[in-house]
């Protein structure tokens, strides 16, 4: 049996069930209809509002200004990891994503895996992003002076946290203490979320073609009101004198800009890196894409490149704008800014809670179109029930799927709260790309082909064991604050997990850098594994632990349907 878990699909075999899998009974597939830019302005449209717009006040509130040092360290780690997928891309154009590529490097049990985990991305994130799309909205709906009632407006879950004590945010607060009650439970959902998610299901419902132009001209919208933010934000910070924000002093009286020092901003690395998830969102279009061996990859790597940079301006301009400790529980840190006791521009302020509401609307869409085209390749192969590759014989969409996404997205809605979404959606992403990476080690190189995307063979034999000998020493001076006195930055880190997930990080790399030497490995995937598990000794312990309570309960369902029904039981 344990052979039988690591079994693999061939390419040829993936390409030919592909061709075949709108499948046993459905006579057509999914059109193909997406040029070079419609990819890019997906993976704008995926990532430049799912961190911009949301989560990027929670790794604020985290990291402080330092989080610039994360956003290139994430910027880095999504390039190399972009290059791999891109790699996979050109090699397997089909849907799928990470759990497809998986299936032909790692085997049947690690795809699944991926697949467990693409469902974290996907689905789960999406309930954050529906959260924070919620706070724009009635942030919006409060300048028309309309107010919808706190205990309508955030999660039961989190209004308890304030009840707690727990949290310091005066609205959830509020929501416990006038919400009416039922049988003894206090009714507290978030109500435009929950409405937000059926909206964006019925549109994916209906068609790619549609979802697409919606998408394109949002990302437009989304990028000129980011653009303005930068702008105007600059110019007050600079006119306001606010620059001091940029060394703020933490709890202890220390002005860093890095105030919670260095293992400070690795915490911020769930809130940092969820900005970035969206990009690999692209290569799970590729039954719909027009070439996918070429436009594939650059839709991943413009969007990327677009987006890091936006990323780093913005984190500037938020961490200028306002002490990074009044981010606490922000869920629009864009209007936050522009609040009376920040910057105070009413208009801004509204302007931006109008256009975050579009753009995170976006965002959601590009969610929701990945999981039901990732649950169609599971389906494909016999993991999952046949219903998930039922495409609609009208709008050539996996109609079964998409209908389940938006049920796993709007039910946990009402129960769960946008820090846990936070910190499970980053880990489960971080490990799928990790797992994407090391898949391009384990097949043999591609050979070039014209016209396509050919990943650069650069050895890592000598380069990647001399990158990793250097690192190790600058990380021992780093421990050591040995650079402390002149930066005026403590980059030491307290936090036994991170400690102990460090020394785990430098002990697998060594072991790498050893394996790279003998096997002559490739360099672009060698440093896309070990930047990403970098990126992941900033998960805590909590996170890790549900983290393996969730794969104790996908093995569990592998087990039992999965590995008896896929279609290489009987080979």
């Amino acid at each position: 049996m344990f052979k039988s878990l690591f079994r693999r699909k061939t390419i040829d075999r993936i390409l030919i069930d592909a061709k075949k899998g709108e499948g046993d009974g459905h006579a057509s597939g999914l059109k193909r209809v997406l040029s070079v830019r419609d990819l890019t302005f997906f993976g704008i449209a995926a990532i430049i509002g799912a961190g911009s717009f949301s989560s990027l006040g929670d790794a604020v509130f985290r990291g402080g200004p330092g989080i610039v040092i994360l956003f290139i360290i994430c910027g880095i780690a999504c390039a190399f990891t972009a290059f791999c997928y891109s790699d996979f891309a050109t090699r397997i154009p089909v849907a799928g994503s990470a759990y497809t590529y998986a299936y032909a490097s790692f085997g049947e049990i690690l795809a699944w895996i991926i697949g467990w985990a693409l469902l974290m991305e996907y689905s789960i994130g999406n309930i954050y992003v529906a959260f924070s799309w919620s706070d724009y909205f009635t942030s919006f709906l409060g300048k028309l002076n309309i107010y919808i009632p706190d205990f309508l407006s955030c999660s039961y879950r989190e209004a308890h946290q304030a009840f707690l004590g727990n949290v310091n945010n005066a609205e959830w607060l509020n929501a416990w203490n006038i919400a009416p009650t039922l049988s003894g439970l206090k009714i507290i959902f978030d109500l435009p979320a929950v409405v937000i998610n059926i909206l964006i299901t019925i549109l994916v419902y209906v068609g790619v073609k549609e979802s697409r132009n919606f998408s394109n001209v949002m990302v437009v919208l989304k990028l000129a009101i980011v653009l303005l933010v930068i702008l105007v934000g600059t110019y007050l910070i600079f006119s306001n004198g606010l620059t001091n924000n940029w060394q703020p002093e933490n709890a202890v009286g220390l002005a860093s800009f890095m105030p919670n020092g260095f293992g400070g901003v690795m915490f911020a690395v769930s809130g940092v890196f969820f900005a970035y998830i969206g990009f690999d969102a692209v290569s799970v279009l590729a039954e719909e894409s027009k070439n996918p061996q070429r436009d594939l990859p650059r839709g991943m790597i413009y969007s990327l490149v677009i987006c890091t940079v936006v990323y780093i301006l913005l984190s500037m301009v938020l961490t200028g704008a306002a002490h990074y400790s009044k981010f606490e529980g922000i869920g629009d840190p864009l209007a936050f800014i522009f609040e009376k006791e920040n910057l105070n521009i009413g208009w801004m302020q509204f302007l931006v809670s109008i256009c975050a509401v579009v753009a995170m609307t976006s965002v959601m869409l590009v969610f929701q179109m990945g999981q039901p085209r990732i649950w169609m390749s599971m389906s494909r192969d016999g993991l999952l029930p046949p219903a998930f590759q039922k495409i609609h014989h009208k709008f050539k969409t996996p109609s079964f799927a998409t209908v389940v996404t938006g049920l796993l997205v709007g039910l946990p809605l009402l129960f769960t709260d946008r820090k846990f979404v936070l910190d499970f959606t980053s880990i489960g992403t971080l490990f799928a790309f990790v797992l994407v990476c090391g898949g391009v080690l384990l097949i043999p190189p591609k050979k070039k082909v014209a016209g396509q995307f050919n990943m650069p063979q650069i050895s890592g034999k000598y380069l990647f064991p001399l990158i990793v000998i250097a690192s190790i020493i600058t990380a021992q001076l780093l421990a050591n604050n040995y650079f402390s006195d002149l930066l005026n930055i403590d980059f030491a880190a307290d936090d036994a997990t991170f400690k102990l997930s460090t020394l785990i990080f430098w002990i697998v790399t060594f072991l790498l850098a050893i394996i790279a030497f003998i096997k002559n490995l490739l360099f672009i995937p060698l440093m896309g594994l070990t930047t990403c598990l970098y990126l992941l000794t900033g998960m805590s312990a909590n996170n890790w632990k549900w983290f393996f309570i969730w794969f104790g309960i996908g093995f569990t369902v592998y087990i039992f349907y999965g590995f008896r029904k896929s279609k290489l039981s009987d080979e």
